[in-house]
């Protein structure tokens, strides 16, 4: 009886984190069908993605603590309920406001579920051996999620319409929350929980307001007033929230950790993957769909080799640090993430699919040997007591650099496609050429009568493209020449030093 409900909380766990971890992913591949479905521009489409991920990074800090307070069970199986709810406001959406209200759920109740995964595995096997084991488990299942999330999108976008990657979720949903009430022991430490209220209201102000900004700037330009001062207000609730952080006795984000340059800098890498890499995906399938014209089912297709090389270079991490170290993988994943940006950045609209999908699957080794890599360094930097807290604030890192890579590197996309395709009109004497421009690069809309429109608005698109990808490279390229200065041995015993100066 105890093995079937350890097959059951297992299973509820893997299934819970696989329909949390697909909402990052699936979605992307329909967001040119939700631009003409739903009438909206490409700043809605980047709240549909960033809704989901502003909430799962300001909230995943809070998931740990609460779970201490009220139970982790509870707060798990909440999460579940609350996600398929989420799923199924998105699924019967007819407008994009429904539907970025859906997303906020989805993205509250993911906190509560993706982090919580590991706390519940953690305690239901006090065993070393067993507790791998199936740990093991529960990360490939979320590396299968990555996987399958563009090519089931695609399918499903294809055969069903768009709301059927939200529907997907309801049978899972339900499922996990069976098998984890039945499976599931509860668990709780109300003495040791964090609760931060005031630190949490800072971060999810000071996070949505830059993403407001940054997306404001996009769609009415770096000098209007919605832009302007979105991005003064997240300035001026990110200093109170540091402030308030060094002050409360049990802080939301551990300021102190990140006095000891390692960690610090190691979370850096973690907000650089999320900028770069994790983002990439929103502007690949933009590409795929809008500049070379492919349906979301072949598009899905075509961006399966990212994933796929993601999956094998993870899986095969432990082989490759215990032969390299894990060093020297940190620094050729990230290294391999810069190239495959910029090799993507060099593609146009008529680039043959062979080009993308070798580029593609670069890109991928890439972020499947930072991944593991940034979360050993992390785990590295700190004792052992202090784990929990470090892999959470890690996590929440590396979501709010894909937010805000997916706010800003979206509006310097749409930007300069929209500046590109108003040059090309106007040099051909087209009347009202800025709105014409808008409305194609925008609302993917085109004007009757103007000649060869969506062939410009293509090239357009993918210099656009082009040159979010090249400043995510050179991000990602950055940091690795960071990461090549930190892991010197030379810089490690400056370090060493120093902390036995303090004590």
């Amino acid at each position: 009886m105890q093995k079937l409900h350890r097959v059951a909380l297992v299973t509820a766990i893997c299934l819970g984190t696989f329909m949390a971890s697909l909402d990052i992913s699936i979605v992307n591949v329909a967001l040119p069908t939700l631009l003409s479905s739903l009438n909206t521009t490409m700043s809605g489409l980047q709240w549909v993605v960033d809704a989901y991920a502003l909430c799962l990074s300001a909230l995943i800090l809070s998931s740990g603590p609460l779970g201490d307070r009220f139970g982790r069970k509870r707060i798990w199986l909440g999460g579940v309920a609350l996600f398929t709810a989420g799923s199924l406001l998105c699924a019967l959406s007819t407008s994009l406001e429904g539907l970025l209200a859906g997303r906020i759920i989805q993205g509250i109740a993911g906190a509560a579920v993706i982090p919580g995964a590991l706390s519940l595995l953690a305690h239901a096997f006090p065993d070393e051996q067993q507790r791998v084991r199936v740990i093991g488990i529960w990360s490939s299942v979320n590396a299968l999620s990555l996987v399958v999330g563009p090519i089931l999108g695609g399918i499903l976008v294809h055969t069903a319409g768009w709301p059927s990657i939200f529907m997907i979720n309801i049978p899972i949903g339900i499922v996990a929350l069976v098998l984890g009430a039945i499976g599931l022991k509860e668990s709780a430490h109300p003495d040791h929980a964090a609760l931060d209220p005031i630190g949490q209201i800072l971060s999810i102000l000071w996070l949505g307001a830059l993403t407001f900004g940054l997306i404001s700037a996009g769609d009415q330009g770096w000098h209007s007033p919605e832009a302007r001062w979105s991005l003064l207000a997240a300035l001026i609730m990110f200093l109170l929230f540091i402030a308030v952080e060094r002050k409360v006795s049990r802080p939301l984000l551990p300021l102190h950790l990140f006095r000891q340059a390692n960690f610090s800098g190691y979370n850096l890498a973690s907000a650089v993957l999320g900028f770069s890499s994790y983002s990439s995906v929103f502007f690949v399938s933009l590409f795929l769909q809008q500049a070379q014209g492919w349906s979301p089912l072949e598009t899905g297709w075509r961006m399966a080799p990212e994933f796929i090389a993601m999956a094998l270079a993870a899986t095969s991490f432990g082989r490759l640090a215990a032969r390299f170290s894990v060093n020297a993988l940190a620094i050729a994943g990230y290294g391999l993430i810069g190239v495959g940006l910029l090799l993507l950045a060099q593609l146009q609209a008529e680039s043959a699919y062979l080009h993308t999908a070798l580029f593609l699957a670069l890109l991928g080794i890439g972020m499947g040997l930072g991944m593991p890599a940034t979360s050993a360094l992390v785990m590295r930097s700190v004792p052992a007591q202090r784990s929990g807290m470090a892999s959470a604030t890690m996590n929440a890192v590396r979501q709010t650099g894909m937010t805000v890579g997916i706010a800003l590197l979206g509006t310097l996309m749409s930007l300069h496609a929209e500046q590109s395709l108003n040059a090309q009109l106007s040099s051909q004497n087209i009347l009202h050429a800025s709105s014409i421009a808008r409305s194609a690069i925008a609302e993917h809309a085109f004007t009757a009568g103007v000649p060869q429109l969506v062939e410009l608005t293509h090239a357009a698109v993918a210099s656009g493209f082009s040159l979010a990808m090249l400043w995510a490279g050179v991000v990602s390229l950055a940091m690795t020449l960071w990461l090549g200065v930190m892991l010197h041995p030379r810089f490690q015993l400056t370090q060493e030093s120093a902390a036995l100066s303090r004590k």
